[in-house]
Parts: C-alpha cells; sequence; structure tokens
C-alpha cells in the first residue's frame, strides 16, 4: 500500500517533531510519498501568506496531512506593527476551511506511568479516557468581526446542520467508547448554545436512544474536568468552548507535550493531523522537545486518514511501553530530548 502524505512541518519546534514522527512511521515499512510545504510564518516568510494555493490544492490531493506547529514572536511583532500583517494561524483556519475539517478530536488518557507528572493527584486522575470532539469550522472564530476605535465584535453563529454532523460524529465516537456523550454549552446565556441543545438532543432521540446523553454548561464542565475527569467518556464541544476544555484536560496528562489531534472532515476527503502544542520558540533548535504528541498523531493518521489501525495500535503501544521503562522528557520532569525519544519509541515499535 502506498500512501501520500503532505508534510507541513511549520515553525518553532515543528520541523523537529515532524522529523520525529516521520522516523516512526517509516520503520513500519509502509511505501509513503512525502510532500513538503512551507506553512505557517514559514510560508509568510517565503509566500508572504502563511497558505498558498498550491499548498492547499496539494493537500486535497493527498491521503493526509501531517502537520508540526505554527506561530513565533517574529510574527507577533511583525503583527503588533501592522495590524494588516498576516499571522501564522491563519494558514490554520484557512486549511481547516479549505479542507472541510469540522470535526476535530483530541483523545485524553493520562497514563499510570505520569499519574506523578499531572498536577493533579492520582486519585483524581486515575482511570481518566475521554475524547473531546470539537466542532471545528463555525462559531467564534468564524463569524463577521468589526473593530473600530471605541468599538469590537465577533459574531457566533451556528446552523442546525453544522451541529447536526459534529453531534453524530460524537455520538458515533461514543458507539466504538463506552457509550456516554455530555455535551458542553452555556445555554443559559447563549442562542447558539440554545440551538446547540436542541440539535444535539434531537440527534440523540432520532438515531443514537441506545447511548446516553448529559448536558453541562461550559464553566460546570471546567470544574468537573478538574474534580473527576474519569466521570467523562465523550465530551461534545462548539468551536471556542472547545479549544478551552481541550488544552485544560491537557493537563490531566502531565504535560501537553502527550497531546495529539485529528481534524476529519467528509470520509472521502484528507485529514489533518497535529500535535496540541504549540510552536516553543523558546527551546525550538534546543533538541529539548517532546515528539510524543507528535508521535501519537501519526498514530491517529494511520487509524482515522489511512484505516490502519494495527499500525496505529502499534505506535500507541511503543509510547506507552517506553514511558513505562521511564522515559522522560524535560516538560515531564526529565532530561531525554526529542533524539532520544524517538530511539526509545522505536526500540519498542
Amino acid at each position: 500500500m502506498s500512501v501520500a502524505i503532505v508534510v507541513l512541518a511549520g515553525d518553532g519546534i515543528g520541523p523537529e517533531v515532524v522529523s520525529a514522527a516521520r522516523a516512526v512511521i517509516d520503520a513500519l515499512g509502509l511505501q509513503v510519498d512525502y510532500d513538503e510545504h512551507a506553512f505557517g510564518g514559514a510560508a509568510i516568510d517565503r509566500h508572504g501568506t502563511a497558505l498558498t494555493d498550491d499548498t492547499l490544492e496539494a493537500c486535497r490531493s493527498a491521503d493526509a496531512v501531517l502537520l508540526g506547529a505554527v506561530g513565533g514572536p517574529k510574527w507577533d511583532r511583525a503583527r503588533d506593527r501592522d495590524a494588516r500583517a498576516p499571522r501564522p494561524e491563519q494558514g490554520l483556519l484557512g486549511l481547516r476551511q479549505g479542507l472541510g475539517l469540522y470535526a476535530n478530536l483530541r483523545p485524553v488518557r493520562p497514563l499510570p506511568a505520569l499519574y506523578s507528572a499531572s498536577p493533579l493527584r492520582e486519585e483524581r486522575i486515575a482511570g481518566t479516557d475521554l475524547l473531546v470532539v470539537r466542532e471545528l469550522t463555525g462559531g467564534i472564530y468564524f463569524g463577521e468581526k468589526q473593530r473600530s476605535a471605541q468599538r469590537a465584535s465577533d459574531v457566533c453563529t451556528y446552523s442546525v446542520t453544522e451541529v447536526e454532523r459534529i453531534a453524530r460524529v460524537a455520538f458515533e465516537a461514543a458507539g466504538r467508547r463506552r457509550g456516554q456523550v455530555t455535551s458542553v454549552d452555556k445555554a443559559n446565556v447563549l442562542e447558539t448554545s440554545r440551538l446547540w441543545r436542541e440539535v444535539v438532543s434531537r440527534v440523540h432521540g432520532d438515531d443514537y436512544r441506545d447511548l446516553s446523553l448529559d448536558h453541562l454548561l461550559v464553566d460546570n464542565a471546567a470544574m468537573q474536568l478538574l474534580s473527576h475527569p474519569a466521570g467523562f467518556d465523550v465530551l461534545l464541544t462548539e468551536n471556542l468552548f472547545g479549544d478551552i476544555l481541550s488544552d485544560e484536560a491537557a493537563m490531566l496528562t502531565g504535560s501537553i507535550g502527550l497531546l495529539p489531534s485529528a481534524s476529519l472532515g467528509e470520509p472521502d476527503e484528507p485529514g489533518l493531523f497535529e500535535p496540541v502544542h504549540g510552536s516553543a520558540p523558546d527551546i525550538a533548535g534546543t533538541g529539548a522537545a517532546n515528539p510524543l504528541a507528535t508521535i501519537l498523531s501519526a498514530a491517529l493518521m494511520l487509524r482515522h486518514g489511512l484505516g490502519l489501525e494495527s499500525e496505529a495500535a502499534a505506535i500507541e503501544s511503543a509510547v506507552d511501553r517506553a514511558l513505562e521503562n521511564g522515559l522522560r522528557t524535560p516538560d515531564l520532569g526529565g532530561d531525554v530530548g526529542t533524539h532520544g525519544a524517538t530511539s526509545a519509541v522505536l526500540e519498542h515499535l
């Protein structure tokens, strides 16, 4: 089987962690055709835009897209000097829209070997195994934006169709897990959240009555994630709430450097697979970056993007065993760098 993967290494530590993930993929013996493109800040420097038309077209033609990270102070300063300056993050939004990637999956599963790395006590996080399903192409991030000298506004909009399709992704995922969906909203205040709750409830009643559904206000969800995270199975959220809650959930594992993500659209379209963490420009080039989130994102790519379940499980098992045998990167309180962590995973693959 030959697969075509577009590689968008991006900025900061992106090239380093993507290189690690590629080494692990290559160790599986797959026939892979990598197509590399500048993206984010690197593309701004080279082409004047974070996402070129050629890059978007290459992504559309690929089997899957593997992304590192984007952004950094260099482009932040340019934006401070000129509000019209392109931002690396615009590439991400453009890629999501251009590929129709409306569903973001973020699994959160603290390993017993790393319970001590979490800021929460072991008894709080023991048994946690949850999946955040975040709507990715609607909401306030994509609504109309206005700015004047005295006022600013961001419009949050959701359609019935948008809520229906992300709800189905969450229910289908729950059907393969423990059968429990918690839908997060702010229905006591926001009209979009009231629509969200109504549509999710209808989809559940029409097609997924065998699964459990409960609704939780976002502020309560934030509290419950810290007080009783093991009580969640699938968390279904709109765009902004999911962005915030998934980063909060990341700390249950001890480090955001461990969390992968998958962004998916229609079944016949390529998905985007990337670590949750940022570009960490302060450690770029030092060899200290934790590559595990990107390696685990590659596993999600094999599972959800390429249908290679056994290969995906092999990578995840290798990461688990490496950590169980003492692998600790600097963000986990150890001193093993990017190369050493990659080698540890390869030894267990």
